[in-house]
């Protein structure tokens, strides 16, 4: 290894599926690594076995995986700085607790191993987002904490010291959480003579402006996002600007992209707010993106089967916020829902249920001898009848007709178009029946 190659790692405790602020974790150290052409890590730290969750690892691989967040070392690809998984490192914890105590950095007390903490005098260091942060040695966050259990498996606060100075870490990011953890760190690496690596600490993600993202309180995971229908790019895209900003007004940037334009700089001391309205937006940007071919098969499942997916999802593409919005918006394709006759009611189009109710009956036959059964075709026709109404009036009171909605994605044509036109007579004739 280059001593002047950066080295990152994205370190998950496996609890659960990965959260968004892990998420933003591994992007920065990702974007870190690959801005300088170093290399990015994977390290599992599963020493606090009882938090333990079946399949957590899996769904983490996954999540990173799907983002395009591609590790150098780490479980399952190897590396020379392995096992990375902290369960399988348990004899170099031991090895460097007992060399701690006989430096005099910690000391037995029963069957565990404590740090020892100086009584007085002050700990500094400097952070690459916060700058000098010094914190006074009595403070009672440097409390005399377990470095290795009695079980022989190591606290979080150890490990985490041992294994970044082993793997060669040159940058930590960490949320703004660990700020009062932090000299604990250093007091670590000062009594092993150690250099620490550069502690970049990005701000905590915000529900709002006083409660933090939480899975307890019902914030969504990644997993929950996608299942939502989130895609991983916007997804991925909107996480970044968490805290981070490239300066001016550009806001769309793919992976490789943000690897161009990420510095440490942009990094705000200030907690980010998750604005799930923000994210919808970022993600129509990338629904509308996709290949129409690809929008199409992404949404398929939830589609009419009778019915041409690709013509309903031409529809959708520009619409929809969310994948998972696809089978509510095209529900009208499998049958019109209740519907109050108010709807006809339009003041621009100046229309009435009295008034639908004579349009009906007078498109009934015109449409029923029409032969031209596209959109651009009844389009044509609807806009040039002699029959005393306006384009506008027939076109909504024909959507109201064959969809029940007033807000349709595609207007009142393209619709007819797709449902063809015995299924367009057959509705027609239905609202006809309810006057």
């Amino acid at each position: 290894m280059s001593h002047t190659e950066v080295r990152t790692r994205f370190a998950p405790s496996p609890t659960g599926y990965m959260h968004i602020g892990g998420l933003r974790t591994a992007l920065y150290a990702y974007l870190i690594a690959k801005r300088a052409g170093g290399k990015f890590l994977l390290r599992i730290e599963d020493t606090d076995q009882a938090r333990y969750v079946e399949g957590a690892i899996d769904a983490i691989l996954r999540s990173l995986d799907d983002c395009g967040i591609v590790f150098d070392e780490g479980p399952g690809k190897g590396g020379s700085f392995g096992p990375y998984v902290q369960t399988e490192r348990s004899e170099i914890y031991r090895e460097y607790a007992e060399k701690l105590v006989s430096l005099g950095g910690a000391y037995r007390d029963g069957g565990v191993i404590r740090q020892r903490v100086p009584k007085e005098g002050e700990t500094t260091y400097h952070d690459e987002v916060f700058g000098v942060l010094t914190t006074p040695n009595n403070s009672p966050s440097l409390d005399e904490n377990v470095l290795l259990k009695s079980d022989g498996l190591p606290t979080y606060n150890f490990a985490n010291v041992i294994d970044d100075h082993l793997m060669g870490i040159t940058h930590v990011v960490r949320g703004s959480e660990y700020l009062s953890s932090t000299p604990k760190y250093k007091l670590l690496y000062d009594a092993f003579g150690w250099e620490m690596p550069k502690n970049i600490t990005v701000p905590l993600v915000m529900r709002d402006a006083t409660h933090k993202l939480s899975k307890r309180a019902g914030d969504p995971t990644y997993e929950d996002l996608t299942t939502q229908g989130y895609l991983p790019e916007a997804i991925l895209n909107y996480v970044a600007l968490l805290g981070w900003s490239p300066g001016g007004e550009r806001e769309f940037y793919t992976l490789p992209e943000l690897v161009e334009a990420f510095t440490i700089a942009g990094i705000s001391k200030s907690p980010a707010l998750f604005d799930i309205v923000k994210l919808n937006y970022f993600n129509s940007h990338y629904i509308r993106s996709l290949q129409a071919t690809d929008f199409t098969a992404r949404i398929a499942d939830q589609l009419p089967a009778k019915y041409d997916a690709n013509a309903i999802a031409a529809l959708l593409q520009g619409r929809l916020e969310k994948l998972a919005d696809a089978k509510g918006a095209a529900a009208f394709f499998e049958s019109v829902p209740e519907y109050s006759l108010e709807l006809y009611t339009n003041k621009k189009a100046k229309t009435s249920p009295e008034l639908a109710s004579e349009i009906l009956q007078k498109l009934l036959p015109v449409l029923s001898t029409h032969d031209d059964w596209t959109d651009e075709g009844l389009f044509e026709l609807l806009g040039n009848l002699d029959d005393g109404y306006s384009k506008n009036a027939r076109l909504w009171v024909l959507r109201i007709a064959i969809t029940g909605q007033a807000v349709t994605p595609g207007g009142a044509t393209a619709i007819a178009a797709i449902l063809g036109k015995a299924e367009t007579l057959h509705r027609i004739s239905a609202a006809i029946g309810r006057f």
